[in-house]
């Protein structure tokens, strides 16, 4: 009786000292970091918005490449999971929870093994010029033990380093991939426009061809969009596009322009339009440039064009389709008016 009386004492003795310790202890937790990524939030978002992302730039990926992990869910939306299981690392997961696109995104970190807590983890971006500043954190509530143990461990201490060497990694993951995008952008940009190489389909227009001097292109082309347009209509055909300008010669010296003012239409190349002209132009190879601005502007796009096609060693052929896609009249600002150059390419 006596030894159970001592026990007794003992055990009250340890549980009054820990209730003690847990009083003092932190009730709560977080730790963080942070870096700046010479990279904007759209490309940074995509590393800490993705479970398998972080999966390439955790820190804990080396501790035990023996582990076993799996993906659930749809990768990048709330609701994912992302499982693992090792010696070293232990047993648990990953949920997505929220989703701020190029802001912030919130996971459920559930840690089984070697000791079961839940956490969150938290990834924050802040744009800083055209950079951004990432800041990873976890937090989470400390229960009766977590109380007594935060009095001898310093979670900061025990995994700041951790988060220290997983932001490094994804630093230079994002600055790789912005370096690689700014060269690519740079590689089809030509006097300040971007040229894009597509494969434009086969497109058949309805309009009017003649030979016309530059200062008569303007009511050249009000006089016969407005007579294909209704053609079209009276036929019963869809348009496949806006109203354009169908070039198969440009006269610099002689001040002259051979084109088709006509409107894209779906129907078939052997389409036969009384009182107007028939054109298709193939299917090919062409360079876009999405030019804004007055129309007596887009000389400098054209020029663009001309440097592209040398300086890849390009051959220009066939025609030159200038698309309007805003219309005049219902957008008085110049500098928003959207014309697409096409040029012909092999």
């Amino acid at each position: 009786m006596r030894a159970l009386k001592t026990l007794l004492i003992i055990l009250f003795s340890v549980l009054a000292v820990i209730t003690m310790l847990a009083i003092l202890g932190d009730s709560s937790y977080r730790v963080e970091r942070s870096t700046v990524v010479a990279a904007p939030p759209e490309v940074v978002y995509g590393y800490v918005s993705r479970l398998e992302s972080m999966k390439q730039w955790g820190p804990w990926q080396e501790m035990d490449k023996d582990q076993v992990q799996t993906l659930e869910g749809t990768d990048g939306t709330v609701g994912a999971v992302w499982r693992w299981e090792g010696d070293t690392v232990g047993k648990g997961s990953q949920t997505i929870t929220s989703l701020e696109p190029n802001k912030a995104v919130r996971c459920k970190l559930h840690f089984v093994e070697p000791f079961e807590s839940i956490s969150t983890a938290t990834y924050d971006l802040q744009p800083v010029g055209d950079s951004t500043m990432v800041t990873w954190g976890m937090e989470g509530e400390n229960g009766l033990m977590g109380k007594v143990m935060s009095l001898f461990m310093n979670m900061d201490k025990m995994l700041g380093a951790d988060f220290e060497k997983g932001l490094a990694n994804l630093k230079a993951m994002a600055e790789k991939e912005q370096a690689e995008k700014k060269a690519a952008l740079a590689a089809k940009t030509f006097g300040g426009y971007v040229i894009e190489t597509i494969e434009r389909p086969e497109t058949v227009y309805v309009g009017k061809r003649g030979k016309v001097k530059f200062g008569d292109l303007e009511k050249f082309y009000g006089t016969n969009f407005g007579a294909a347009g209704a053609a079209v209509g009276n036929a019963g055909l869809s348009l496949a596009g806006a109203p354009s300008g169908v070039f198969f010669a440009w006269d610099e010296k002689a001040g002259v322009a051979d084109l088709i003012a006509g409107m894209p239409v779906v129907a078939p190349a052997d389409l036969k339009m009384p009182g107007l002209d028939v054109y298709t132009v193939p299917a090919s190879k062409m360079l876009h440039i999405a030019y804004y601005g007055s129309y007596d502007g887009s000389m400098r796009a054209h020029m663009a064009m001309d440097e592209m096609i040398k300086a890849n060693g390009l051959t220009h052929y066939g025609n030159v389709i200038e698309e309007y896609i805003t219309d005049p009249g219902a957008e008085p600002d110049t500098a928003k008016w959207l014309t697409n150059i096409y040029y012909m390419v092999k």
